[in-house]
């Protein structure tokens, strides 16, 4: 892997999915047919998904955050991320299905007890509230918009955290902490807006204590097939509109993520695939945005939260492909030698 395999800022061009992110091993399929009529739904919804684009990713980010956590808060409550819907379970809401994708990434970690946390790209604070009373735990959080750190720490505030949580603007690839300071270092759902992707895992290892935990929670591109050197045109088209939509560099597969966490040190490293775990997810936003107040909430919004709510439907295609993949990624840094 080159030095610059997961540090491309570009996010609108095809061939960001080339050889510069090399994958591991995946059984290689007939490409569907559908592809070629989805590509033409793509070139399509183009010049919507550029239209207002700004062009500093960053900005981009936190404009994005700034305007549709608000909406997203009133619709789906205080945890930003995919819920965790396994085949043959009970029904249940949505709300329970993402405090157990917290649960079930803890449990593939093997996370018992937390003293000190840092939650990297924290939205309005959901995941530090939710660890921090089952671990009595302290929480650092960072995300890249103001409003969703000032929203958290009045939430948490309100809900009587005190000193314990603390919630500020920062950026995860040069984190305001030093050194060896957390043993639980999360981060559910904000990988994907890294524009490079090893070091952010750098920082994540720098910042967390030998001994304690890195769990990343992250959409992924599927793992290249032997011989492919990047993804089909269609699919990286399909990609595009989304990283438009959303504000995201390019992606990487999970592999490419093992890959990291090896180089940075990590050890006992668990890797999971939970695409379809969380397959009803995107319907259940879709359905939710359908609804009378969320089509009015969209409206209020502003036009990036409505891009963001025209691609949705490309999400929910691409995990059907096979394109899209949701994975979770654990690691404990090696304890300091003796």
């Amino acid at each position: 892997m080159g030095p610059q395999g997961f540090c491309r800022t570009r996010f609108t061009a095809a061939d960001h999915y080339s050889a510069h992110c090399k994958p591991m091993l995946m059984q290689k399929r007939k490409r569907p047919t559908v592809m070629v009529r989805a590509g033409f739904v793509e070139s399509l919804i183009k010049p919507i998904t550029t239209l207002g684009k700004m062009p500093d990713l960053k900005s981009g980010i936190a404009a994005f955050y700034d305007e549709s956590s608000e909406l997203w808060e009133k619709m789906w409550g205080e945890h930003m991320h995919h819920g965790y819907y396994p085949k043959g379970a009970p029904p249940k809401s949505n709300q329970q299905a993402q405090v157990d994708m917290i649960e079930e990434s803890l449990k593939v970690a093997g996370v018992s007890a937390v003293r000190n946390m840092v939650d990297v790209g924290c939205g309005i604070g959901g995941s530090s509230r939710y660890l921090s009373r089952k671990f009595g735990c302290r929480s650092n959080g960072i995300t890249l918009s103001p409003k969703q750190a000032a929203r958290a720490t009045a939430i948490s505030q309100a809900e009587g955290f005190g000193d314990k949580l603390s919630f500020q603007v920062a950026d995860a690839l040069a984190q305001p902490f030093e050194s060896g300071s957390f043993d639980l270092v999360w981060s559910m759902e904000s990988g994907e807006h890294m524009p490079d992707k090893r070091r952010f895992v750098s920082e994540l290892a720098r910042v967390c204590v030998p001994g304690g935990v890195v769990i990343v929670v992250t959409w992924c591109h599927r793992v290249l097939a032997p011989g492919e050197e990047a993804l089909r045109p269609e699919e990286a088209a399909l990609l595009d509109r989304i990283c438009e939509a959303y504000y995201l560099p390019a992606w990487c597969s999970v592999a490419d993520y093992k890959q990291l966490f090896e180089g940075n040190g990590l050890v006992d490293i668990q890797t999971r695939d939970w695409s379809e775990e969380v397959s009803p997810f995107w319907g259940a936003v879709i359905a939710t945005a359908l609804t009378s107040e969320g089509v009015t909430g969209l409206l209020r919004a502003g036009w990036t939260t409505i891009k963001g709510a025209l691609v949705m439907p490309l999400m929910a295609e691409g995990f059907r492909r096979g394109l899209i993949k949701f994975n979770v990624i654990t690691g404990r840094k090696s304890a300091a030698p003796l």
